[in-house]
């Protein structure tokens, strides 16, 4: 199958936090994409990998992605080496994505800035002809997207760009609630984590709308890139 998008996010639910509405807006346009979460989230204050891995397909519906896959990392242990690039290259060249999206360059937790690093590394990896990789005992042939964006997560880093989903706002927030472990609920025994306090969903959403008000839209999702962006002519950018 080939994407057009292909999402990476190293815990399930980075995905929807950070760049779902954008996701939502482009499966409206008939686009294909698909999520790949690194990890089943297990070192997480709440919930557990098995329970992670039911909400992330949960969440998959609700946004109505084409694919979404995990690859069983170790949460808080896998490396930018050799043997991680591989798999992100395996994915990459299985799906064959235009565009490729993955988490903040920088971030509190220390596993995001380290994803960025990996799946960027691999982006580039994966166009090169003497890196060999297969699937099923099938050769995969090399394949470069044509551009790596980083989403913005918990930090609120100056976007490159941004993307307007007031559109879709209501069901990104609906995928996000898919995560029922991880937020809110008053009836909860488990820790309080930095996501589970009662406010958490109203600093997402503010997030956005802050992200929106410069380009004067309603709400939108933030990006960062690694290269300078190009127009053919200034009236793209209105």
């Amino acid at each position: 199958m080939k994407l057009d998008i292909l999402a990476f996010g190293v815990h399930p639910d980075d995905v929807e936090l950070s760049c779902s509405g954008t996701l939502l807006k482009h499966i409206s346009f008939g686009k294909k994409v698909g999520i790949v979460d690194l990890t089943c989230g297990e070192l997480g204050t709440r919930g557990s990998g098995e329970l992670r891995l039911v909400e992330a397909a949960n969440a998959a519906k609700i946004l109505g992605v084409s694919v979404r896959d995990n690859l069983g990392m170790a949460d808080g242990f896998f490396a930018n080496d050799k043997a991680h690039q591989i798999e992100i290259i395996k994915k990459i060249r299985q799906y064959q994505p235009e565009i490729v999206i993955c988490n903040a360059v920088t971030d509190r937790h220390p596993d995001h800035g380290r994803a960025a690093q990996l799946v960027s590394e691999a982006f580039f990896y994966s166009g090169l002809l003497k890196i060999e990789t297969s699937q099923d005992g099938v050769n995969q042939q090399c394949w470069r997207p044509k551009a790596v964006y980083h989403y913005i997560q918990d930090r609120q880093l100056k976007p490159d760009f941004v993307v307007d989903i007031a559109a879709f706002v209501d069901k990104k927030m609906e995928a996000i609630q898919a995560f029922k472990s991880q937020f809110y609920n008053p009836d909860s025994k488990e820790p309080e984590s930095p996501i589970s306090v009662k406010n958490f969903m109203e600093m997402v959403k503010g997030k956005m709308a802050v992200y929106g008000r410069d380009a004067g839209f309603d709400y939108a999702e933030g990006f960062t890139v690694e290269r300078s962006m190009g127009v053919s002519n200034l009236f793209d950018l209105i």
